[in-house]
């Protein structure tokens, strides 16, 4: 039996326009080595050629946790679409940075980061990450792009501290020393999580390894 997992291809959004790329390569690199300690992966979020990273990822949960992560990780003026293929991953050779892969994992991820890039130019700009699972996952499919297409929206009304603020709270941070770290009230956290919709993306990943998917 073929077990299936989820490819995950990332790219740098406005890539063009940073003009320090040796910089913000070593702040995204910084960023995702905490996203990999935070999230069981097959392979960490990794470089691969240009403004381009790969992971893989056991579950959807657990690709849909990462990539938030990813995002929420960065700081201001620097962000990421992602695309999510689930399917084969397949070790086909060796290369200079590791294990050559192919698999309907991979082709699914770069038309799902493709549909994320070409929805983001159209009626949905606040979209960063798209799914693909193939044809006989119709449901599946639709299910976890609905909520991308939420969770993308809330992400990107954040504010910079709102994103540190949820960031650390998934990683197990106390309200307490976010709010030391911020100069704020725990107070001022707490508010701050339920307004900008932090607490319902972490509910939501909750729900998520709760269900298995």
């Amino acid at each position: 039996m073929v077990q299936f997992r989820v490819a995950v291809i990332a790219d740098l959004v406005d890539s063009k326009s940073i003009s320090d790329r040796r910089s913000a390569q070593a702040t995204i690199a910084a960023a995702f080595g905490r996203v990999d300690a935070a999230v069981p992966h097959d392979q960490p979020l990794r470089a691969t050629v240009g403004d381009e990273f790969q992971a893989v990822y056991t579950t959807i949960a657990r690709a849909l946790e990462a990539t938030l992560l990813a995002r929420l990780a960065l700081p201001a003026g620097l962000d990421c679409r992602f695309g999510l293929g689930l399917g084969e991953v397949i070790d086909v050779g060796d290369g200079v940075a590791g294990a050559v892969q192919d698999g309907s994992g991979w082709w699914r991820a770069r038309d799902a980061i493709n549909q994320a890039h070409a929805r983001e130019d159209s009626r949905t700009p606040s979209v960063r990450a798209w799914f693909r699972a193939g044809d006989g996952d119709v449901a599946t499919e639709a299910l976890v792009n609905a909520y991308l297409l939420a969770r993308d929206h809330v992400v990107g009304s954040m504010t910079e501290r709102s994103r540190r603020l949820v960031f650390g709270s998934m990683l197990g941070s106390s309200q307490g020393d976010l709010a030391d770290a911020e100069g704020i009230t725990q107070s001022a956290v707490s508010q701050s999580l339920r307004r900008s919709g932090g607490a319902s993306l972490m509910a939501s990943i909750e729900q998520l390894r709760a269900g298995g998917l």
